[in-house]
């Protein structure tokens, strides 16, 4: 119980300094927003991810591209240590995707034990797509156009990168890609 005490009037101690602490990394604007969470559409800030490299992903439960769920949680999991959040966000945009939150959240982790962070379901193209993909497409090269579509930005959130269906979490060139980000030189 003193360790505690002294910890915390030690660090009292230290902000009455005026020793600079740690600041969080500022929030880039295309990240300045709140989405619902997929398992219960909680509003959750995509600020937390300020400064990190970012793989935002449109997903769909029933799509032959499907299995490239295992192969991004399998990125998520390697490179998690060296700043990388996978972001999947389902859409029915093709057509593809089940009908329900619920059913969806089962889906990704009971086939693919899918554990990173996913939104709720967001339209991803046209004129109806949520303004986190309109912002993405505007600055990642274009709008999806099938599922599985991937944007990787940069940690600055100032580099966006798009990156076709065809392309799987594993291809060579792309870990090579992810791999350049996760090394830029952090502010």
């Amino acid at each position: 119980m003193r360790r505690r005490g002294r910890g915390l009037l030690a660090g009292l101690a230290l902000l009455a300094s005026g020793a600079a602490l740690a600041a969080p990394a500022a929030c880039p604007a295309l990240l300045d927003r709140k989405l619902p969470r997929l398992q219960d559409e909680q509003p959750q800030d995509l600020c937390r991810y300020a400064g990190k490299v970012l793989l935002v992903v449109n997903t769909a439960s029933r799509c032959g591209y499907t299995p490239q769920f295992e192969q991004l949680e399998a990125l998520q999991q390697r490179y998690a240590s060296r700043g990388l959040v996978v972001i999947g966000v389902p859409s029915h945009d093709f057509r593809q995707e089940l009908a329900s939150r619920e059913a969806i959240a089962s889906f990704c982790q009971s086939t693919y034990g899918v554990r990173f962070p996913m939104l709720g379901p967001l339209s991803v193209r046209g004129s109806q797509a949520d303004p986190f993909y309109q912002e993405l497409a505007r600055r990642g090269g274009g709008a999806p156009s099938w599922n599985f579509h991937k944007y990787l930005i940069a940690r600055d959130g100032s580099t966006v990168q798009g990156v076709s269906t065809r392309v799987e979490p594993m291809d060579p060139g792309f870990v090579t890609q992810l791999e350049k980000l996760l090394d830029a030189k952090r502010d």
